[in-house]
């Protein structure tokens, strides 16, 4: 009867859990491990990332709303469940999710192992001349890494690290008949490889570690009886949304290590542990951590699937999976030999990532660094690639005495040590470094040259979804402008000066910014597509982001819905609204897109009676995005270059091989090709140069 309830009062709310819809994109990239079409190796890649994605919603989300629970605070979800309702609630699901990920990889994707040249196999599996080499690699390698961490009325709780494996091993003296069995600690260092490698002529086999420290485990207890030794793995809360210091005058870079360190000791979220677990060992981790069997996961199969990058990324294997075509030369960007100084001067460049490289960017950078005639240059880096052109090329500039200008976000979930490090060294080399701002989140990603020439001073601008990040642009769907249009400009180094100092500009004429205003500038728009259909004008609205839940936007997608505005949303992840809803939502339709690539490009489309105005930027439409952010999204003023980006946007909405179209329950089907309809992909069609080309196509 309670599940009735909660069910009639999910389906009632006029909007979508956050985080139910987050599991819902989740099973569409499980959908993509169970795509027969492609390679095993490209389906145990999906895989891996479902695990990662996963564990993130753990730390993030779920540890979130533990903070709430925790703490004492109250919380509503959109679905209208309080707290503990929606707890049991968003775990059942998690539990369904991890029940049919588990289903794919031991029916799905195990047996194709040794068609694929290689296996997982247990040291029991193996032949005795390779249990040989086991042995030898357990005594000189793992065994000496090894420490039993015992608890007991002598020996405190031993900190147990965040999603590392370990064994919890019961075990009873044997010449203490009488005493209590105790409870041993053994976690698996993790810079040990996660598999051990044996190269059989058929095939390659990788040995769990966790296996041969199975084996061999009595090792560690002389004279000692084990009574059992169970695998588990433990998620923390990262989310530290609550303990944020609005105090401006902090030292923020010790505040953000000071928090790092907690993250390690978070409290529990998540307990996954292999089958038929010692109950004693459950019920001391259960007591420690205050959790029940809503947080606990059996798992019958390999503990944590990311391990299974060893064997994607193997050198054996490197030919195997999906093999990127050559980028193609933007539209607006003839030859990858012009000297882009001199042709951004009368040139603005779109550049539609993957499909146009990076390396414009990156190049225009490197030369910046070294041209006598640049003065300075200004850039914020959210994230960054691993032995980063961007970084050399800032530290070169500096080092050539350039003014350098740097805005590090050390926020930037889970890259935080990272860009505490990089910026660290550009201050060392005289490069002048902020570190974020205290209250927000700086997530927009722009790039200003300065140089002078002549006369006059240039300033080279770059604006776009995507962050510096020379790997990921390889893998992301963004988009970005390079250009020398004054009013960008001006507009660019106002904002550095926001960012960087205590300037409030009046108004900028081609960027919506927030924190300040980009809420208010949004509505705007779509009320503005309303007014023009009540007046019988043509309207429409075609919107391209990764997540959609800001509540005062949707309630005006609604009210513009009502009026009779079409609404055409592709959202890749997160989606708060319910589409379709008789008298709420009838003129708007939702389809997710996930695919090859991750689909990151942000793109906003208003009809305007005919003249359209066309966005991009970083960011969504995300209460963190207009409130807790700093972003930027910029209007596209070149006519041939809006074409383009309207261009994007109706293949976007053409693909039926990529997409799913979202039900008004919130639930998700795949958009397929009909009998005589052609296939369209967009992950595929768009290296072919032709279709960046316009196309004759209504969006609305």
């Amino acid at each position: 009867m309670l599940i009735n309830k909660v069910s009639d009062q999910i389906k009632r709310s006029k909007y979508i859990s956050r985080d139910l819809s987050w599991l819902r994109f989740n099973y569409r990239v499980l959908d993509q491990a169970r795509d027969t079409s492609k390679s095993l190796f490209d389906r145990l890649k999906f895989m891996a990332i479902t695990a990662s994605n996963l564990d993130e919603f753990f730390m993030i989300r779920v540890g979130s709303l533990y903070n709430y629970i925790d703490y004492g605070k109250e919380r509503t979800d959109y679905s209208g469940l309080r707290e503990m309702p929606f707890r049991k609630k968003l775990l059942d699901y998690a539990h369904r999710f991890v029940n049919d990920q588990y289903l794919t990889y031991n029916n799905e994707l195990k047996p194709l192992f040794e068609k694929g040249g290689f296996d997982i196999l247990k040291v029991g599996e193996l032949t005795e001349v390779e249990q040989k080499k086991v042995d030898s690699y357990f005594k000189n390698t793992i065994y000496p890494l090894l420490t039993p961490m015992v608890y007991d009325n002598y020996h405190g709780f031993p900190l147990l690290m965040n999603q590392l494996l370990t064994f919890g091993v019961i075990t009873r003296a044997t010449e203490e008949q009488k005493a209590q069995d105790r409870v041993t600690f053994v976690q698996i260092p993790q810079n040990l490889a996660r598999f051990y490698e044996i190269q059989r002529k058929d095939r390659l086999i990788f040995v769990p570690i966790e296996e041969i420290i199975r084996t061999k485990i009595k090792k560690l207890f002389r004279n000692v009886e084990i009574v059992s030794a169970n695998l588990f793995r433990i998620t923390r809360n990262g989310d530290y949304t609550l303990e944020e210091s609005d105090d401006l005058e902090a030292d923020f870079v010790q505040e953000i290590k000071a928090k790092l360190r907690t993250r390690k000791k978070g409290r529990v979220v998540r307990l996954e542990v292999e089958r038929n677990p010692s109950q004693l060992l459950m019920k001391v981790l259960k007591e420690r951590w205050v959790i029940d069997n809503a947080n606990l996961f059996t798992i019958n199969s390999l503990l944590d699937l990311r391990s299974l990058w060893q064997i994607i990324n193997h050198r054996q294997f490197k030919d195997k999976g999906f093999k990127q075509p050559a980028s193609v030369s933007p539209l607006s960007l003839p030859s990858d030999g012009v000297d882009m100084f001199e042709y951004l001067k009368d040139h603005d460049v779109l550049l539609h990532h993957p499909y146009n490289s990076m390396e414009p960017v990156v190049s225009l950078l490197e030369r910046a660094a070294e041209d006598p005639l640049v003065l300075g240059i200004k850039q914020t880096i959210y994230r960054l690639a691993d032995q980063s052109r961007v970084t050399a090329a800032l530290l070169k500039a500096a080092e050539n005495g350039k003014h350098v200008s740097v805005l590090f976000e050390v926020k930037a979930r889970f890259d935080e040590e990272r860009n505490l490090r990089e910026g660290e060294r550009l201050e060392k080399a005289g490069c002048f470094v902020i570190y974020g701002i205290s209250k927000y989140k700086t997530h927009t990603k722009m790039l200003m040259i300065i140089r002078k020439e002549g006369e006059k001073v240039t300033r080279y601008v770059h604006i776009g979804s995507g962050n510096y990040n020379e790997q990921t642009a390889r893998l992301y769907t963004d988009v970005s402008l390079l250009t020398t249009n004054e009013v960008y400009a001006h507009d660019v180094s106002e904002f550095f000066n926001v960012i960087t100092g205590h300037s409030r500009p009046n108004e900028y004429k081609y960027l919506m910014t927030s924190p300040k205003s980009m809420r208010h500038h949004l509505i705007e728009l779509i009320r503005n597509e309303a007014r023009n259909a009540k007046k019988g004008l043509k309207s429409g609205i075609v919107i391209k982001i990764n997540s959609l839940e800001d509540k005062e936007v949707i309630d005006e997608f609604y009210k513009a819905s009502k009026a009779g505005v079409p609404i055409k949303l592709i959202v890749r992840g997160i989606c708060c609204l319910r589409p379709g809803r008789e008298e709420l939502s009838e003129n708007i339709t939702v389809k997710s897109i996930v695919g090859e690539y991750l689909e990151h490009s942000r793109l906003y489309y208003f009809h305007n009676n005919g003249d359209p105005k066309v966005y991009s930027g970083s960011a969504d439409i995300m209460v963190r995005s207009f409130d807790r952010r700093i972003e930027a999204l910029f209007l596209i003023v070149n006519e041939e270059l809006k074409k383009e980006v309207i261009n994007i946007l109706y293949y976007n909405l053409q693909d039926n091989n990529n997409s799913y179209i979202m039900r008004e329950d919130g639930t998700y089907i795949k958009k397929r090709a009909g009998v005589n309809e052609e296939v369209v992909d967009i992950h595929k069609l768009f290296f072919n140069r032709y279709c960046h080309e316009v196309q004759e196509g209504e969006l609305v």
